[in-house]
Order: C-alpha cells, then sequence, then structure tokens
C-alpha cells in the first residue's frame, strides 16, 4: 500500500481522541491513495464495530468517480484493541480488491497496518509513505 503523508495525518486525526471507531474510504489513482473520505460510523455498537451508511458510502463513491479516483482501500480505528483485523472485520470484508488499513490506538502512539482480506484469509501489505 503507498499512501501519501497527508492522507495517513488525515486519518490518524480522524481516529485520535475517540473512544469509537472511525471509518472512511480511501482513494486515489495509480495505486497511490491521496484522498481520504471521512464517514460516519452507524454502528449500533460503535466502539467494537463499524458499519457506513449505504446512502453516505454512495454518496463519496459517486464523488470518487468525478473526481476520476478509484477505490483502493478501506479504513477504521480500533480504540482499545491491536491493529489486526477482527472475526467482525473480516466477515465485512467484502471488496477484494482493496486494502483494509486500520489504526490501532491501544497504546500512546497510534499502531497502523493494512491488509488484504481475501475470501476470509488474512494477509498484512507493507505500508510506504510517500508525498
Amino acid at each position: 500500500m503507498i499512501i501519501t503523508k497527508e492522507a495517513l495525518t488525515n486519518i490518524l486525526e480522524h481516529a485520535q481522541g475517540k473512544s469509537f471507531e472511525v471509518c472512511g474510504l480511501l482513494a486515489g489513482v495509480n495505486a497511490k491513495i491521496s484522498h481520504v473520505f471521512r464517514m460516519l460510523n452507524t454502528d449500533t455498537k460503535p466502539e467494537t464495530g463499524y458499519f457506513m451508511d449505504p446512502k453516505e458510502q454512495l454518496v463519496v463513491m459517486k464523488e470518487i468517480r468525478k473526481l476520476g479516483l478509484e477505490l483502493l482501500g478501506i479504513y477504521h480505528s480500533h480504540p482499545s484493541s491491536p491493529a489486526y483485523p477482527s472475526p467482525k472485520d473480516v466477515e465485512k470484508a467484502f471488496y477484494d480488491e482493496v486494502s483494509y488499513l486500520i489504526v490501532s490506538l491501544l497504546n500512546k502512539k497510534p499502531a497502523v497496518r493494512a491488509f488484504r482480506i481475501v475470501a476470509e484469509k488474512i494477509r498484512e501489505e507493507k505500508i510506504e509513505t510517500a508525498s
């Protein structure tokens, strides 16, 4: 996964200081994430899960296409657990072609990891930051 420093900072700022999971979509071109679209977490238990409102997601997907970008990833935070997909995360990994970025706030310094989740198999991806 290649992500701009600005996009990564945006994600970290969205997650920090929250006791619930934050989430959003990641877009860019040529496999480089440059745009972060923060989404509202509508999960019934946002402390331990996330769910994006389908109507809001549709609006953002249209915006991504309008800007000539492609969906490259989905991000969310784990306020009190490690940066690793939970069973619930794996169950909801509907997009085989995107990366799943997880920010853990378990320790004072946030941990960020990325994964591909295909057919419930988890494979960690290296994260590279770019300008």
